[in-house]
């Protein structure tokens, strides 16, 4: 007892000498949140750019992270820590805060891209080569599960697909999609193995999203027309096709880029999805699924992003009509703003509230950072061949 009065008089001592105020930081360190930072790939390099987006400012470069020509990241429940995917299956921790990497494995041969589970424990890497699913503790990368994506093809062969569209999902799930099997498939972390379930999806899958509300599961299909959806609330009932047929009696151009799901765009009850092929955005109506509208853009779209009050649509393009970025009006359905952000444009990332857009262009060598309201640039920083753009509010949200 006299031990801890003696202990509770030194903190009172402290507390007052010091006038309640908050220790300082050791010597050197800078004591600063995360909620304001993110990561920039610079696919050319190896290396990411830690960035700070209240101050339009980089804050460092981290290197060694293998080859990033299709990269990207998702971060740690506290948002310290960014898991980045690399095209060489390379599986790579970085500190925001040190700017250093932590840990790095090559865990296959080819990879296409991962997620964090619902509770943070886990990070699932999705492989091209030799396929199939990888799953590591969050803390240590050790291997925790290895879900082989086995098929048996037409003639009666096993073989193991290359999987796509993997997203965490509630109930600390992992959902993905197998391309050369036309399967959509969901993982149980809550189970020990994982359980796993597997349901058809229509002919080559090549890209998924998550609903906000982690309820439907949407796979693009490239060997048809339409998309796959699965409602996760009743999974027993599979996938069914929505947007059935909705290039029928077309030509459809030659696929220069595959559009990204990633991001896309709900707003007023409606989704706005990136048209296989044809320099279009379609309106689907989300009460029914049924396609309402066709909006004519300048390219085939990549990526067809909604800003978070879901006012405005953003659109980027492919090959060769990619030095541009569209934006379109959500209510009117138009565009209403052509912008030229540099050579190449590879990916956009919002804010957090959406007072701006920050836009990669590769060939430009920067990133130009957008006013939503103005739609004028206000800032540009400078970036070896930059694609990807992550901001450290994707911790807190699914599907990302």
């Amino acid at each position: 007892m006299k031990r801890l009065l003696v202990s509770a008089a030194l903190t009172m001592a402290v507390l007052i000498s010091t006038g309640c105020q908050t220790l300082p930081p050791p010597e050197g360190r800078e004591l600063r949140g995360t909620g304001d930072l993110g990561l920039i790939i610079e696919r050319a390099t190896g290396s990411v750019l830690v960035v700070d987006h209240s101050e339009h400012a980089v804050l460092g470069r981290v290197e060694g992270l293998g080859d990033l020509s299709h990269a990207s990241v998702v971060y740690s429940r506290d948002a310290r820590y960014g898991y980045v995917f690399g095209r060489d299956g390379g599986l790579t921790r970085v500190d925001l805060l040190t700017r250093k990497v932590t840990d790095r494995i090559i865990q296959s041969g080819n990879s296409i891209g991962g997620a964090i589970s619902q509770n943070g424990r886990y990070v699932a890497v999705s492989n091209y080569e030799p396929g199939g699913v990888n799953i590591f503790d969050s803390s240590t990368l050790d291997l925790v599960a290895e879900i082989p994506a086995i098929y048996t093809n037409a003639q009666g062969e096993q073989r193991q697909s290359k999987t796509v569209g993997l997203v965490d999902a509630p109930g600390n799930q992992f959902v993905f999609s197998l391309f050369d099997a036309g399967e959509i498939w969901t993982v149980d972390m809550h189970r020990h193995p994982p359980g796993v379930e597997r349901y058809p999806a229509g002919k080559e899958p090549y890209d998924a999203l998550i609903t906000p509300d982690g309820r439907y599961y949407i796979a693009g299909l490239f060997g048809e027309d339409g998309l796959s959806m699965m409602d996760l609330w009743a999974p027993g009932q599979g996938a069914r096709t929505i947007l059935p047929g909705y290039g029928k009696g077309e030509q459809r151009l030659p696929v220069y880029k595959m559009p990204h799901l990633e991001g896309w765009a709900i707003a007023d009850g409606y989704a706005f999805v990136p048209a296989v092929g044809r320099h279009e955005v379609l309106v689907a109506d989300m009460e029914d699924w049924r396609m309402v509208q066709r909006i004519p853009v300048q390219g085939q779209p990549v990526f067809v992003m909604a800003s978070p009050d879901n006012r405005q649509i953003w659109v980027s393009f492919a090959h060769p009509l990619n030095d541009v970025v569209q934006v379109i009006d959500s209510r009117a359905r138009e565009v209403i703003r052509t912008l030229e952000p540099g050579k190449s444009v590879l990916h956009m990332e919002f804010t957090p509230r959406g007072e701006e857009v920050w836009v990669s262009s590769r060939d430009s060598n920067r990133v130009t950072v957008y006013s939503t309201r103005t739609l004028e640039p206000v800032a540009t920083l400078p970036a070896q061949k930059p694609s990807g753009i992550f901001f450290t509010n994707r911790a807190h949200q699914l599907g990302l």
